[in-house]
């Protein structure tokens, strides 16, 4: 799935307009993005149009209590898997990387 943000917001000054972005996965029906840094963030998915709707047929999707949607290939789907993430543990990176990086790979050969 490849997101493009539909208007410049200066609350999202990590984010560029008409930059094509490909989303790592839902959260609450947020998408997780790399944003311009290179930093794994949740952005509210109205702030975006939709450029490639087609999901990774990795995804696992659950749903809350609410009806909102979690959806993240299955190695960073874990409960707290982000928290490590952003605490450095190391197999939380390792995994993160590795899981984006053939994403990513994939995303260019689609493009």
């Amino acid at each position: 799935m490849i997101v493009k943000l539909k208007k410049r917001k200066a609350q999202h000054r990590d984010l560029t307009f008409g930059q094509p972005y490909v989303v790592i996965g839902i959260e609450a029906d947020a998408f997780r993005i790399l944003n311009d840094a290179g930093r794994p963030f949740l952005y509210p998915s109205s702030l975006f149009s939709l450029v490639d709707a087609r999901e990774p047929r990795d995804w696992v999707t659950e749903f809350g209590e609410d009806g909102e949607r979690y959806s993240y290939p299955r190695p960073l789907n874990d409960s707290g898997f982000f928290e490590d993430f952003f605490d450095q543990k190391a197999k939380a990176v390792a995994t993160f990387w590795r899981v984006v990086n053939h994403r990513l790979a994939h995303a260019s050969e689609v493009a």
